[in-house]
Parts: structure tokens; C-alpha cells; sequence
């Protein structure tokens, strides 16, 4: 077992052109129950010019334990990585500025980091939403259709899993195993997670840990970040030569059936297929039918747990998810060579982070 956690904490935080909300987040961490504990926070900025460097000097003047540190790369791995080497404390708490803790998240963080003697530890990946379309988001992304259902989701669950929400590790994890991979756009959690498990740590997820996720507020922000998670899996996959698990499968053979089926529709319609009804577009049809009824009888359920004037916008976000991801996945496939996982970079739509 690892040795108990210490009582220096570095709160670590990577973001760019984040205005709109970096005041309420800042005041968040200054309120949360950090007594007792010797605490720090560094802020790794991605050249943020939106105003969002005014805020954090203002606060820095104002607060000894606020740090800023230049982020020249603009990505979360790049990010982290620079607040972790600057980081003072025995303990590494990583926070995010789209979401929204509980008092106690950080002593918690710590606290059950000790109980556990494990590598990392998080609370469950949970989401909450403001205005119609965000709640509706956050609404669907709680549905195990939307994501998977998978033990990170799950707001009861203690024990081992192999990912967990943000993070929080003893310093030396970092000196054992490397810091996270700044290839990586997106999926640098899992990425350094699924190292942390190979070379034979632990991750915990408990319910004590408390935070809410505040997911994209509109459907094209959705799609985008989940057609860059979909691309930046495959890298991950490929560069571990991991195995691959079905949820990350079923969005692309979905995507792709669909588009196999129509071309096979139209290519039955211009050869003049015997058939009035083609078995391409019955097999469509149907393929069709199936994904409409699963993703109505979830959208009733999470509407039922919710809200129910979300209801009718859940099956389109469904679909976007799905959609997404699976288009993300199948240019992944094509795009990362399976020798040398890294070529040259992709392009923008793939590597810039957005909101």
C-alpha cells in the first residue's frame, strides 16, 4: 500500500478564453473546507485573450495562494503538465473550471486518497445543466444510452475502476510513471489512466467526491467534442495497442451500417432492383426503427427522472452523441497508421479545444 497522502495540497487547473466563468469557479475553490491543509492553486493558462488573464491577476493580488502559470500550448494535456511540475504540494488535485463541487470535494479528494492507499482517486461523472438545451444535454448525458453504462456514471459506486472524473494523486505517481501525454488533444485522462493500471496502480471512484459536470450548451458544440473524442480514442487504442471495448465499437458500426445500407439503397435504385421494397432499405428501415425505439423508450425514462418538457429534444441529442463519436471513431480508423500511432498532427477541427 502506498503511503498515506499528505496534508500539502496543489490544485491544479488548465484553461483558455474562460470568462464567463472563472470568477464563480475561483470563488468555489476559496470556499470549499480547506482548513487545516497547507494549499495552493495554479491556474495553467492557455493564452487566454477574451479577458480571462484580468481575472486571474485580480484575484493572484488578492490571494497568496493563487499561481498563474502560460500555457503556450492551449491543450489540457500541455496544461496540466506545466501546474504539475510547478506544483509544491504532496498532494495533486485536478479541477476543472466547467464544473461545479461540493464544499467538501477537495478534503474528500484527500481524505479517501489516504483511506485507500490507491494511485488515484474521483467521485462519479455526474452533469448539470442551466437553460433548456444544457439541461436537456446533461439530462441525456446521465443515460447509460448515451455513454455507456459504465460504474463512472454510476453516483453510488465505491471501489476500482479503470477511469475516473478529473483526479487526484500522491506526487510521486507523476515521477513513476510520466506526466500525460501532450500528443493528445482529448483522452488524455483515459490515456494516463490506462498507463497508471498497466504498470500495476489503482484508481477509486467514491460517491463522497462530489462534483457536477457542466456539459456543452449547444448540439453543434456537442458533436464537435464528441467527434474528437471518437478520433483521439483510436490514437489511444493504437498507441497501447489496447483492446478495444464494445461501447466504443457500437457508435461506429452504427454510423457505418447506416451508410452501407443507403449506398447499398441507391445502388439497388439505380440498377432497378426487382424487388418494389429493396432489402437494403428494409434492413435500413429497420436498423432504424430499432435505434428510434431505444433512444424514445430512454429519452422517457431520463425525462421521467428529470424533467419532462426535455423529453423531445433527448432523442436528437441521443443521436448526436452516437453520431459523433462514431464518425469520430471511423476517420480515427482511417486517419492513425497502425505502426506509428503519431503522424503529423491533425488538423484544426481535431486539435482545437472548444466550448
Amino acid at each position: 500500500m502506498s503511503k498515506p497522502a499528505g496534508r500539502s495540497i496543489s490544485i491544479v487547473v488548465p484553461c483558455r478564453n474562460e470568462a464567463g466563468c472563472i470568477q464563480s469557479f475561483l470563488d468555489s475553490v476559496l470556499h470549499q473546507d480547506l482548513r487545516g491543509l497547507d494549499w495552493e492553486i495554479i491556474i495553467a493558462d492557455g493564452m487566454s485573450d477574451d479577458g480571462t488573464r484580468e481575472v486571474l491577476e485580480s484575484y493572484r493580488e488578492r490571494h497568496p495562494q493563487v499561481r498563474i502559470l502560460d500555457n503556450p500550448g492551449k491543450i489540457v494535456s500541455t496544461g496540466l503538465n506545466a501546474a504539475i511540475r510547478a506544483a509544491r504540494g504532496e498532494v495533486i488535485v485536478r479541477m476543472d473550471v466547467h464544473t461545479e463541487y461540493a464544499p467538501d470535494y477537495i478534503r474528500e479528494c484527500v481524505t479517501v486518497l489516504q483511506e485507500t492507499g490507491v494511485d488515484n482517486v474521483g467521485g462519479p461523472w455526474m452533469a448539470k445543466g442551466a437553460g433548456y438545451m444544457n439541461r436537456a444535454i446533461a439530462t441525456a448525458f446521465q443515460s447509460p444510452l448515451a455513454t455507456g453504462s459504465t460504474r463512472a456514471h454510476n453516483r453510488d459506486y465505491a471501489g476500482e475502476v479503470d477511469t475516473v472524473y478529473l483526479g487526484c494523486w500522491r506526487r510521486d505517481v507523476f515521477n513513476r510513471i510520466g506526466y500525460f501525454d501532450e500528443g493528445f488533444v482529448r483522452n488524455q485522462d483515459d490515456e494516463f489512466n490506462f498507463r497508471l493500471v498497466r504498470s500495476g496502480g489503482r484508481i477509486w471512484q467514491s460517491p463522497r467526491i462530489i462534483s457536477w459536470y457542466r456539459p456543452r450548451a449547444t448540439l453543434s458544440g456537442l458533436f464537435r467534442q464528441y467527434l474528437q473524442y471518437g478520433f483521439w480514442k483510436v490514437a489511444m487504442i493504437r498507441k497501447h495497442r489496447a483492446p478495444v471495448h464494445w461501447r466504443h465499437v457500437v457508435p461506429s458500426a452504427f454510423v457505418l451500417a447506416n451508410l452501407l445500407l443507403l449506398l447499398a439503397t441507391v445502388r439497388d435504385a439505380a440498377t432497378g432492383c426487382g424487388s418494389i421494397l429493396p432489402w437494403s432499405l428494409k434492413a435500413w428501415t429497420g436498423l432504424v426503427a430499432g435505434y428510434l425505439f431505444a433512444s424514445c423508450g430512454a429519452a422517457i425514462l431520463a425525462a421521467k427522472r428529470s424533467d419532462w418538457s426535455l423529453l423531445p429534444m433527448l432523442p436528437v441529442i441521443f443521436a448526436t452523441f452516437h453520431l459523433s463519436y462514431g464518425v469520430g471513431f471511423l476517420i480515427g480508423l482511417l486517419y492513425w497508421p497502425f505502426i506509428n500511432w503519431r503522424p503529423v498532427q491533425p488538423g484544426k477541427f481535431f486539435t482545437e479545444i472548444t466550448r
